[in-house]
């Protein structure tokens, strides 16, 4: 990202439904991870004063949207939908210049696709509002259920130009499927693929009658304004992904008015390999093991960043065929020159910590945002001594292998895990692994929010059962999730009480005439959930 003086054909903004130009005086480009070269295009730099425009415009649009339907609220996502894949190609496009990630298969038939997808799921939970979990309790007349929080602001990240997108991806789709308006944060690494999905939104939201302000666009404001931004009281809640330090800065804004942050901040994603598993499929497993980190040059929130073995020599083996590997594999291009320094500090933190270069280590030396694919190793006890500093997040096409002597070497390292949002262990399919596998079980459990059996971490399967979430510090908070809904639309609302409120006055899905959907209802004192029809 390139700063640069305020000049004329800058981007606009989108306000209160407007697209306008921005009062900031500073502007910024995007930067080609290819080239390092500036993009054309330039966007502004948001005052404070613009920010808190947008956030005031958020909250008159979250007045309106009482009044809106959940089947209007739901046309509104399904018409973005529609407009987004009928704009594919110059998403597709604009998203690769900004990322180098490829446009096939990545963007165009796998990242869009999905994006599309989550939207409509909102649609349809929107409009069925089972999400909102009405309860009723018949004898005490006494209702409750969840309901819109507030304007949410959504702060993207910079590996899914799409999915994860402040204006499009999980988060917005969630935030407006549970009623609230959205002031979208775009990523400065990809602001021209937001100002593209905007336009959509906002054509949208015009089409289908929504209230002005249901979704805003600011590309960038400074961290105090972020900060200050947190902490404003008309605030309902944020939406984070990125990277730690100003997540957690934004976070600590926001509990001081208890503005709830839902985060996803770091990850390293241990993956154990045990004895029975390398000794029945070890080619298998290495395989699979190099192409999940390289995958997309390891920038995924999901990469297997730690590689826990028993020393031994079919672990000699798995280490130095990975090693041959990553030495072989064509080196990719990261998302641009703050993802190469980060990545290079990462792997100078561990390499003071005592770690072992095995392969890469080094920039590449090219032309553009690239960094050789790395491997390092380390012992258990060497782990043990450093615990902390060998769990820094290194993103990026990098990995570290722990090998521990024995099981209660392993299962001391395993109890120096900090939160991740995912751990795998591989095992034995004909059992020999299975005491193993019991006694670190429940040590890794803990430890994360989604446990795989003998599968790679990456990727995350929208589904209504998915868990895209984890103990700090792989987010804020480990009972939600990011990733599945319905669930996901809780993190974005308030859980409201109805007491002896008269049938008119209440919400219809709290209404005992309400025509559609499920309720749980206290009947003869037993709670049972009733379809209402």
């Amino acid at each position: 990202m390139h700063i640069i003086k305020y000049m004329e054909s800058i981007r606009p903004v989108l306000i209160n439904g407007e697209w306008r130009k921005s009062s900031g005086t500073d502007t910024f480009q995007a930067i080609n991870p290819l080239t390092r070269e500036p993009l054309e295009g330039c966007f502004p730099v948001s005052p404070w004063e613009e920010v808190e425009e947008a956030l005031i415009a958020a909250e008159k649009a979250f007045v309106a949207l009482r009044s809106v339907s959940n089947e209007d609220r739901a046309a509104f996502l399904n018409n973005y939908a529609a407009r987004l894949e009928a704009r594919a190609e110059e998403l597709v496009d604009t998203a690769s210049r900004e990322t180098a990630l490829p446009v096939e298969p990545r963007l165009k038939s796998v990242e869009l696709p999905r994006t599309v997808n989550q939207l409509k799921l909102a649609a349809n939970a929107a409009e069925k509002a089972s999400w909102c979990l009405p309860t009723i309790d018949t004898q005490l007349n006494i209702r409750s259920m969840y309901s819109a929080l507030g304007p949410v602001c959504v702060f993207g990240p910079n590996n899914f130009p799409f999915a994860f997108n402040g204006i499009s991806g999980g988060d917005f789709a969630a935030a407006i499927g549970a009623g609230n308006p959205v002031i979208a944060k775009a990523n400065p690494g990809h602001p021209d693929t937001s100002r593209l999905l905007a336009e959509e939104a906002s054509a949208a939201a015009e089409a289908t009658g929504m209230p002005r302000g249901i979704v805003q666009l600011l590309y960038r404001f400074s961290h105090e304004d972020g900060s200050r931004l947190a902490a404003h009281p008309l605030l309902g809640a944020i939406g984070y992904t990125g990277a730690k330090s100003p997540g957690l800065k934004l976070k600590q804004a926001a509990d001081t008015v208890g503005t709830p942050a839902y985060l996803e901040l770091s990850s390293i994603n241990p993956v154990v390999i045990l004895p029975g598993a390398l000794k029945e499929r070890a080619n298998e497993i290495i395989s699979e093991f190099s192409t999940s980190c390289l995958m997309g040059t390891g920038q995924f929130c999901t990469n297997p960043g730690l590689i826990l073995l028993l020393a031994g020599q079919e672990s000699d083996h798995f280490i130095s065929e990975v090693q041959s590997k990553f030495d072989q594999a064509p080196v990719g291009t990261l998302l641009g020159p703050n993802v190469e320094s980060q990545l290079l500090s990462g792997i100078e933190c561990l390499k003071s910590a005592g770690a072992e270069v095995l392969a890469g280590g080094t920039s590449d030396g090219s032309k553009g945002c690239c960094v050789q694919n790395t491997l390092m190793k380390v012992t258990g006890r060497q782990f043990l001594k450093e615990s902390e500093l060998l769990q820094t997040e290194a993103f990026g096409n990098q990995s570290l292998v722990v090998i521990a002597d024995d099981l209660e070497e392993l299962r001391a390292v395993l109890s120096c895990m900090e939160g991740n949002l995912t751990g795998c262990i591989y095992s034995s399919t004909e059992g020999a692994d299975e005491d193993h596998y019991n006694q670190i079980e429940p040590i890794i459990r803990r430890r994360v929010g989604r446990l795989l059996n003998d599968k790679m971490p990456t990727g995350v399967a929208v589904s209504e059962a998915m868990n895209h979430g984890g103990p700090f510090p792989a987010t804020g908070h480990s009972g939600f999730t990011a990733v599945g809904i319905p669930a996901s639309l809780i993190r974005f609302s308030a859980l409201q009480c109805y007491d002896a409120v008269r049938s008119s006055r209440l919400p219809v899905v709290l209404q005992d005439t309400n025509p559609t959907g499920k309720t749980w209802r206290r009947i003869d004192g037993e709670w049972t959930l009733k379809d209402i029809g």
